[in-house]
């Protein structure tokens, strides 16, 4: 990934690939990497894509390490779909549409608003079940809430400011588990 970072580089200095301007500032960013997960950023152009197509191309003769482009998606930003598409087919990888996934985060979704979050709700309601609700002591529920509350939403709450509705909601599927009962159904809550 080190010398596909060096060649992405050379190449936007060189002006051979062309990446985004951040306003207000003189950075240009042409690329993202975590890990085995790259992320190219650019303006849009077919020259651009095929230029990228080539870079990728010389990074696989010389590394012997091959892109796999059946993983890979082409997104396009003011971008009419046949375009994004005929970028692809440039690539030879598949067309996509903004929101997306990357790296377990939604890219392009309006964070503000509660139904971004039923991917996080849906999690917790699968890891808070009621059927391993009535398979624990109280101790375990206690334990398990606290583990799944303390740990799964970490990720996205230290990103993206979350509704107060989510906030509510998780609380709430928290607190049913705990009491042992469905996230439908009012069970008598012992303690506040």
């Amino acid at each position: 990934m080190e010398g596909l970072n060096i060649a992405i580089k050379e190449a936007v200095a060189k002006g051979v690939f062309q990446g985004i301007s951040i306003p207000n500032s003189d950075i240009k960013v042409s690329h993202l990497f975590y890990t085995d997960d790259a992320l190219f950023i650019g303006d849009w152009s077919s020259q651009n894509i095929k230029n990228l197509a080539r870079i990728l191309k010389c990074f696989q003769v010389s590394s012997n390490l091959r892109v796999n482009f059946n993983k890979s998606t082409v997104f396009g930003i003011c971008v009419n779909a046949q375009e994004v598409e005929n970028g692809a087919l440039l690539l030879g990888c598949e067309p996509s549409a903004i929101p997306f996934p990357y790296l377990g985060m939604p890219v392009g979704r309006h964070m503000n608003r509660k139904i971004s979050w039923n991917l996080i709700l849906e999690k917790f309601r699968n890891k808070l079940s009621g059927w391993k609700a009535k398979t624990l002591s109280f101790g375990g529920r206690m334990t398990l809430a606290k583990a799944v509350l303390g740990n799964l939403p970490t990720f996205y709450l230290s990103l993206f400011a979350a509704p107060s509705g989510v906030i509510e909601a998780l609380e709430k599927i928290r607190r049913n588990f705990i009491w042992g009962g469905p996230e439908n159904e009012s069970k008598i809550k012992w303690v506040a």
